[in-house]
């Protein structure tokens, strides 16, 4: 039996297609197994070193972990399908397992993103706007638009007013979500902290 990504096993237990289509346990499992594949550190600098638990690796146990998550199957206003997450339970995490990862609103998942490897040298949400040598800070709502929080005389003020917006929204986000998403999304959320160093 030949290994998927170089990692995964399909023992053919579950399908992987429906109506020549790829059923989206497969599609999750074989975007994750991507990820964790040197081969993709070169292009997704934000992956290099994200590996598997030893059950992960298994189709037929990754497809039967799936049934039970809350918001596994949920989609969102516009239709789109809830993510799966690694690292909102454990900050940093790089070990996609049936104990990190749990599915979230694309929302929450794009409010989360750190877009580390895109922003140069100044904590995360702040700039300096050259013409006129103030750090400006914004925080994204998730839905891919950015809010503008104002400027400031140096970056550790901008920041602090980042920290200050983004966790409150993130809480706001989690009322929001609350009688939707898994218990620890919503623990996580409420108790998120905004790093300097993130």
């Amino acid at each position: 039996m030949s290994l998927i990504y170089g990692l995964g096993i399909n023992n053919g237990k579950y399908p992987a297609k429906s109506d020549k289509k790829h059923l989206k346990e497969y599609s999750l499992w074989c975007s994750m197994l991507s990820r964790c594949s040197p081969k993709m550190w070169l292009t997704k600098q934000s992956y290099t070193n994200t590996i598997l638990s030893d059950n992960f690796k298994d189709y037929s146990y990754f497809y039967e972990w799936c049934q039970w998550q809350v918001g596994f199957g949920n989609t969102d206003e516009k239709g789109i399908s809830w993510h799966l997450d690694k690292d909102l339970l454990v900050k940093g995490n790089k070990l996609y397992s049936e104990v990190t990862c749990i599915f979230i609103p694309s929302k929450i998942n794009n409010l989360l993103t750190k877009r580390e490897y895109s922003r140069g040298s100044y904590p995360i949400g702040v700039y300096l706007d050259k013409r006129n040598s103030k750090f400006m800070t914004r925080c994204s709502n998730g839905l891919g638009k950015d809010i503008y929080l104002g400027s400031f005389k140096c970056p550790i003020e901008a920041f602090k007013a980042y920290k200050t917006f983004k966790e409150n929204y993130i809480k706001q986000i989690a009322e929001q979500y609350k009688l939707q998403i898994d218990s620890r999304v919503y623990k996580a959320l409420v108790n998120y902290e905004v790093e300097i160093t993130d």
